[in-house]
């Protein structure tokens, strides 16, 4: 399965909207994005992206107590049901209309949802195998409004219900004699939370306008008494009366509605609830509103939210105020408290903010934060570890591949970064800005050691720097010029004009000193930089040239242009080899106001990246559209096309028109609804203004901005909307035998590894191709035999058993055996390898990638074991020569007592 890429991870995006979950251990914080949703692993620092997507953005989502399941609901109230174990969908439902909160209850058997005016408690999903997940048990009325949030007693017998009719409704789950329903008021504005206290039917709620009313209840929850059932009647009509509600109510689900009824009234005691106190957050400013809050039963710890950024941790029930800081001056969107109560992580959706926050020490678990506009280019690192990104923010970021975090952010650039890219050392990150500068950041010290500039002012649209890392150039957007420094002295070498439109894209040949410069003039400019920066080649093409890339041997030159075409050439010869013209794979999607259709949208669509693969045999490409596809350059064929996003929340996802959201007057698109909401607008009254007037509700449209493979060829990278999306080879579920025959079988190999024909079995195993097998069959091999079976291995095996140890390399605990194997492969077999060099160049680098980070891993603790040890030794002699000296003044001390007693003696004598 040479092209089964899969999605792998999300970079780039750590917060979009939705409320923030920790995990029971309290270890993880699941935290949605777009349509997905990424667990980061705070103990051991790394972050997953699960690969399932909902068809819009991800509004709320319910954990269930034990952690295994997981409740998504988009935007349009279509629910995934997830299993957070194999990370896969389990059921899918849908609620009709939007969902503002999902939550399970403690004992795990039931949840509630709220929509519109009613709260939904449906049974929760078990072990045993069932023909509906969900299966509405009670639907419960009471509230005016929209309601907004829920919370459930500990031993799940009753739950509260918050709403914007400024009232909170608590529900029993189970059928109370002295509890149905009751309802509480005392607030001015719309409820953002509401808890009940530990072991208690004590509530607290939570206003939108900084309220806090406490509220105490007359009854404990042992005092709850359960409804008795209903004695049998003599009087047919009335147990027909009862059969006929029993049916209806199993059919479609009891409803509980918050009117009383002439039973209710004949009970005694009933459950009151009585407001024992009332508190104000301190406010600054109308637009101070607060927006979020968490509550941890434990500790007594409530963590509250607002509009400006704000955030303060009170401890109840006497509102002591612990802290008052700020994260930021964007609205705090989500806060969640783990269960041990020591961290708070923070949402912030304006700024796609994600913080962990450790309120004990003040200090940061996590701080991530993506690039506040789009992602405009990216670049490996040599060894594929690392990967840089640039955005229109003027920001570069640069992320850990392994652990999906971004540890160190550079924003020296004032404008938009047009390009990024590594040198060859794999230390020193350049990029090019539309402020005129190209900045080059050092990676050991993390600062910026040269700015490269131009005579005049310019925009710089592209970048590239040669193999050796010694020379960099950039493409000018106004000036039509090519810039080339050098980095070690920053002096500005020469400029290279001739072009007569905007630089769109710049390549160095990996292999020569050849600089191939495109342009919007319909040309293909190749510059010979060791002489005289003269063009050596112009290469005419029939439309603008958008992108231009180098095969990794440095032989053939592919060219993207506007019609749609990707051009390839043989650069020494300046002869064109093949075309493809990919404009109908593009498929472009039809945004809201388009006014034609997809198809004649994708007419004048092209692709806007190239990137060749590790081996050089196929090339990817991309442009504005949600299809990246992968051609084979020599038979100038489709091979794959990959969906990098089915989210329909944002623009061109759409194939056909909706009729259902045209009317008289257009397209409900061009309607600005003002709903009231924190980030929306709302005119109550004429001439009355309340909220952001000039804020504006917009799609971002699909579409890839760059692509990337990685130098091991495992994995490639884009750009996207959404953010920086990693594809990888998993072969893991795949059954993929090269070379197979009946008598190839695990039982017959393990039959020839007994009788110790070690060549033979690794043969057999590799032709079988299953993982496991091949790992069993390598560590039974005895360390003194490697040799002999390294030097016995056919040609064809030793680039399989090389690749399948640098896969080894990264979960494996037997470092020093796998070590050794790779070192004897390599020995034995590097004149033979050096013919096959462009093909042995992905693994090679594949190697150096895994054995590279074991390296940096090990060489830390070993440093710090040394420095561990230098430090026991200084003090262990310190103190030998302490000892020593007190030794020295004892016997000095005995002496002088001797010669004192032998004095004494001769004196009496």
């Amino acid at each position: 399965m040479r092209f089964a890429y899969r999605f792998s991870n999300l970079l780039g995006t750590v917060y979009r909207c939705g409320n923030l979950k920790f995990t029971p251990d309290g270890n993880s914080l699941i935290s949605p994005v777009g349509n997905r949703i990424t667990v980061f692993d705070l103990k051991n620092n790394k972050s997953e992206t699960l690969p399932l997507a909902a068809q819009y953005n991800v509004a709320c989502m319910g954990l269930s107590p034990d952690g295994n399941l997981a409740i998504l609901v988009d935007e349009e109230g279509s629910a995934l049901l997830v299993s957070l174990i194999s990370k896969s969908v389990i059921h899918r439902f849908h609620f009709q209309k939007p969902v503002h909160s999902v939550c399970f209850a403690p004992n795990g058997k039931k949840f509630v949802i709220t929509k519109d005016k009613v709260a939904l408690m449906y049974h929760a999903p078990g072990k045993k195998r069932e023909f509906n997940a969900f299966v509405l048990d009670t639907t419960y009325y009471g509230a005016y409004d929209e309601t907004t949030c829920i919370d459930w007693t500990d031993d799940s017998k009753c739950f509260a219900v918050g709403s914007k009719d400024m009232s909170t409704w608590v529900f029993g789950a189970e059928r109370w004699v002295n509890l149905v329903y009751y309802a509480l008021g005392g607030h001015k504005d719309a409820i953002v939370a509401c808890f009940f206290e530990e072991n208690s039917l004590d509530l607290y709620t939570v206003s939108r306008d900084g309220a806090l009313c406490v509220w105490q209840c007359d009854t404990e929850l042992n005092g709850l008494k359960p409804r008795t059932p209903k004695s049998q009647s003599t009087d047919k009509e009335e147990s027909a009366k009862d059969l006929d509600e029993e049916l209806t109510e199993t059919q479609k689900g009891n409803e509980v509605h918050g009117k009383a009824s002439g039973n209710e009234k004949e009970n005694k005691k009933k459950v009151k609830y009585s407001c024992a106190a009332k508190y104000f957050f301190n406010k600054e400013g109308d637009f101070n509103t607060l927006t979020a809050a968490a509550y941890h039963k434990k500790i007594h710890l409530l963590v509250t939210g607002f509009a400006s950024g704000i955030f303060h941790l009170h401890e109840l029930p006497e509102f002591n105020l612990i802290h008052s800081l700020s994260i930021s001056d964007q609205r705090i969107a989500s806060i969640s408290i783990n269960s041990t109560g020591d961290w708070i992580a923070f949402g912030c959706a304006g700024l796609g903010q994600l913080l962990v926050w450790e309120w004990q020490s003040e200090s940061y678990v996590l701080k991530q934060q993506g690039h506040f506009n789009s992602m405009v280019s990216l670049a490996y690192s040599p060894d594929g570890q690392y990967l840089v990104t640039g955005g229109d923010d003027g920001k570069v970021k640069v992320w850990n591949t392994s652990s999906g975090f971004c540890f160190v952010t550079f924003t020296e650039h004032t404008s938009i970064i047009s390009a990024v890219t590594f040198t060859n050392s794999g230390y020193v990150v350049l990029s090019a800005s539309l402020d005129g500068t190209v900045r080059a950041f050092d990676l050991h010290r993390y600062r910026n050691f040269r700015t490269f500039t131009s005579p005049r002012p310019t925009q710089f649209s592209c970048l590239a720097v040669d193999s050796s890392g010694e020379i960099v150039s950039a493409g000018s957007q106004d000036s039509f010029e090519v810039f080339v420094w050098s980095v070690q002295s920053g002096r500005l070498l020469d400029v290279l004009d001739g072009h007569e439109g905007p630089i769109s894209s710049l390549c160095f040949n990996p292999v020569k000193c050849v600089l191939a410069s495109a342009s919007w003039d319909k040309t293909v400019r190749l510059w010979d930089m060791l002489d005289s920066w003269r063009t050596k080649e112009t290469l005419a093409l029939s439309s603008d040239v958008l992108a231009v890339a180098f095969r990794p041997d440095g032989n053939e030159l592919a060219v993207a242009s506007l019609d749609g075409q990707i051009t390839f050439w043989d650069h020494e010869n300046a002869v064109q080899t093949g075309s493809i013209m990919g404009r109908h794979d593009l498929q472009m999607g039809r945004k809201e106001l388009d006014k034609i259709t997809a198809k004649q949208a994708a007419k004048g669509k092209s692709f806007t990246s190239l990137c060749y693969s590790a081996d050089g045999q196929c090339i990817l490409a991309g442009g504005l559209s949600k299809f990246v596809c992968i051609y084979h350059i020599k038979e100038q064929i489709l091979i794959k096309k990959f969906e990098i996003s089915c989210n329909l929340s944002l623009d061109a996802m759409e194939e056909y028109l909706d009729r259902r959201k045209m009317t008289e007057f257009g397209s409900m698109a061009l309607i600005e609804e003002g709903n009231g909401d924190d980030d929306g607008v709302i005119i109550p009254l004429p001439g009355v203004k309340r909220g952001d007037m000039s804020s504006r509700h917009f799609k971002p449209e699909i579409r890839v901005t760059c692509l990337r493979f990685s130098p091991t060829g495992r994995n490639w990278a884009a750009t996207t909307t959404e953010g920086l999306l990693i594809y990888s080879l998993d072969s893991s579920l795949t059954f993929d035998p090269f070379d197979l025959e009946i008598d190839i079988t695990p039982s017959n190999i393990r039959k020839v590894l007994h009788q110790k024909e070690y060549t033979k079995a690794i043969v057999m195993a590799f032709r079988l191709n299953e993982k496991k097998m091949i790992q069993e069959v390598l560590e039974t091999v005895p360390y003194d035999e490697i040799d002999v079976v390294c030097s016995s291995l056919p040609d064809l095996y030793i680039e399989k058993v090389l690749e399948f140890l640098a896969s080894c390399f990264e979960k494996s605990r037997h470092l020093e055996f796998y070590l050794m194997w790779t070192q004897k492969l390599l020995m034995l077999h590097g004149c033979k390898l050096k013919t096959r060099s462009d093909k042995l160049l992905p693994i090679v680098q594949f190697l150096q990638k895994s054995i590279q980070k074991h390296f940096e891993d090990l060489s830390k603790l070993c440093d710090w074991n040394c420095y561990n040890m230098k430090y026991i030794l200084s003090i262990s002699q310190q103190r030998g020569m302490k000892r020593t000296g007190e030794d020295s003044e004892n016997n000095d001390l005995e002496d002088s007592s001797n010669e004192a007693f032998m004095e004494e003696s001769a004196v009496h004598l």
